[in-house]
């Protein structure tokens, strides 16, 4: 167990996590603009865009290097040593708070074995700025990140999630929405959804409806720009007492597995857990219509 007291005197430095704006440079908060003045060291996903910050608001850094997807373990392990010496590390990353689908995660992770504490100056956020204005429930969310790109691992998580009791959220590429949207609606059924794009930009927009009409509506315009994409998931919403695989066969509850990306004996395992079976009694359902067809 390790308890930090944020505000008490350490002997290390202290790792801060900033949030910088996602768009509009007016979400930067004071207290994040002081704690960037302050650091001994600014940690950024990408120096050249965080300069530009930095400049915009006056601020020189006393020391500005990359930490980023492909040199975290040899940045991160210099941020570690110069935190030990007693320095104060500032982590930002290109837009919104650092460590959310962000390698920042991992600086934190060595930090807290270290025993040196690690501190948020919070601001601006994508998915709950976006949220907050979809018109979701936003009693019980969860952030899902972005979706895998092949096929099978794809369809796979969106399984996993769609018990979920609430709003999922996901960021997505503009290439890969249509996709997405297609594939959710596939697995989900027709859900209510929000595709909430340019947070805090100019071009701020955000789409309301289900995802058959979301799907509609970018089958005409062309997705741009960084994007939100909030579904209520389907154990979010009341249920009849009809459950969608009544009507099927096992066989054709199998087949419908399969058909989703799922190998035979995975199939076979889902089936068994949706009728609260076990994969034996499916195989032999299987297997008895192949010798009855």
């Amino acid at each position: 167990m390790q308890i930090q007291k944020s505000f008490d005197e350490h002997p290390t430095g202290t790792l801060y996590l900033v949030a910088t704006p996602i768009g509009n440079l007016e979400d930067m908060t004071f207290r994040a603009i002081r704690i960037l003045r302050e650091a001994d060291w600014i940690a950024a996903e990408d120096t050249r865009h965080t300069r530009k910050l930095l400049t915009h608001f006056d601020i020189t850094p006393k020391r500005l290097v990359s930490y980023h997807e492909h040199n975290k373990h040899a940045s991160g392990e210099t941020l570690i040593r110069a935190l030990l010496e007693g320095q104060d590390v500032a982590l930002v990353s290109d837009a919104g708070l650092p460590a959310i689908s962000d390698p920042g995660v991992d600086l934190v992770r060595a930090a807290i074995a270290k025993q040196i504490p690690v501190v948020p100056i919070p601001g601006a956020n994508a998915a709950l700025s976006a949220l907050i204005i979809s018109g979701l429930p936003a009693e019980r969310f969860m952030f899902a990140g972005f979706l895998p790109r092949e096929n099978k691992k794809l369809k796979a998580v969106l399984e996993e999630l769609r018990g979920f009791e609430g709003t999922v959220i996901f960021y997505e590429a503009p290439h890969r929405l249509r996709k997405t949207l297609t594939a959710v609606h596939e697995l989900w059924g027709d859900r209510s959804a929000a595709v909430v794009r340019e947070l805090t930009k100019k071009h701020e927009e955000v789409i309301r409806g289900t995802l058959a009409e979301c799907i509609d509506w970018f089958a005409s315009q062309e997705p741009l720009g960084e994007i939100c994409l909030l579904v209520e998931a389907p154990g979010a919403a009341a249920q009849d007492d009809t459950l969608w695989w009544e009507e099927l066969s096992i066989p054709e509850h199998v087949a419908y597995y399969q058909e989703q990306g799922f190998d035979r004996k995975e199939s076979m395992k889902k089936a068994a857990a949706d009728r609260g079976l076990s994969r034996r009694e499916i195989y032999q359902a299987c297997l008895a219509e192949q010798k009855n067809p």
